[in-house]
């Protein structure tokens, strides 16, 4: 099941006061959707808006109305005696109720077709729902992205590389403190959270690349918490994972504690390794709630960005 494509003088009828923020952003993340689940939100955000712009626009025309008719110095009849109208009524009543049952099934919808879990949009569609899914495994720390792929055993920092047109599904934990996964091209937030497990799928639909962040403040390193996503060929994907088994850098759960430590990240460095220990997630896991990946953040990685100890530590 897939929706239509919005066109796009319609994808921003909807939100066009938004459009005067355009000098905030090069380029309109939301409204320019790379991948199913992207593109189902957008879909339904249109649809709420537009719904309640049933209500909104009627009630402030006929405010505008009111005001003019009964503006001072105008002979608009007086119904002083004037108490009940059913028109009134149905209408006060019935419309909202009406709207707040479509506003519900709609929710209802599209809750279950993006939802992390199992998003519908994607088990039923007739290309998706047969093509076997990329496993792969997020881990933050403060204050780097690792991606774990337990199938091809390799993992790479701030950089996710997926092929196009195949689902993949992730599993999130962090180390430290809540983040947030978004792709906003691409699929919606989900929180990373220190000890638990978080379900996200999506699929990308056109080779590019995209960029993803944490949408939530995570400390004195938000700002550089960012990462590259490439959608590539199913070739270019298998090439991509052969450079990465070439590292020499192992990751073990000793190289990891490492890895975890608090990083200064503005250059977006790129490290790639091979050997991943076996259900290094689940380690990752099970030591966060042991308490036995605490670190004490150095004052130099978030005092003052401009100072020498600070140019000395960045990658």
């Amino acid at each position: 099941m897939t929706r239509k494509k919005i066109p796009g003088f319609f994808r921003y009828l909807a939100l066009l006061p938004l459009l005067f923020l355009g000098g905030c952003s090069s380029d309109f993340w939301l409204f320019n959707p790379k991948g199913i689940i992207a593109q189902t939100e957008l879909y339904y955000m249109i649809v709420d808006v537009a719904i309640m712009l049933v209500i909104i626009v009627p009630t402030i025309l006929f405010t505008v109305w009111v005001m003019i008719k009964y503006r001072a110095g105008n002979n608009a009849t007086h119904a002083p005696k004037w108490s009940h109208s059913n028109a009134l009524e149905v209408l006060v009543w019935g419309v909202p109720v009406v709207i707040v049952v479509v506003l519900a099934v709609y929710s209802y919808i599209g809750t279950h077709q993006v939802n992390p879990w199992n998003p519908t949009i994607v088990s039923e569609h007739a290309k998706y729902s047969k093509a076997k899914p990329l496993e792969v495994d997020v881990i933050t720390t403060d204050w780097q992205w690792l991606f774990v792929y337990p199938s091809q055993n390799v993992a790479a920092s701030n950089e996710l590389v997926v092929p196009v047109d195949r689902p993949v599904n992730f599993r999130l934990t962090s180390t430290s403190v809540t983040n947030n996964f978004f792709i906003p091209q691409i699929v919606g937030q989900v929180y990373v959270m220190p000890g638990m497990r978080s379900k996200q799928s999506m699929v990308v639909q056109h080779i590019g690349e995209y960029h993803g962040f944490t949408a939530a403040l995570s400390g004195g390193g938000t700002s550089w918490m960012q990462f590259k996503v490439k959608a590539v060929t199913e070739a270019d994907f298998n090439a991509w994972v052969n450079k990465a088994q070439q590292s020499t850098d192992k990751l073990t759960y000793t190289t990891f504690k490492t890895f975890a430590k608090p990083t200064i990240n503005t250059g977006g460095k790129v490290q790639y390794f091979t050997d991943v220990q076996p259900d290094l997630f689940g380690h990752v896991i099970k030591n966060v709630r042991d308490g036995k990946l605490l670190y004490k953040t150095p004052m130099f990685l978030t005092e003052n960005m401009l100072s020498n100890e600070f140019k000395q530590h960045s990658n």
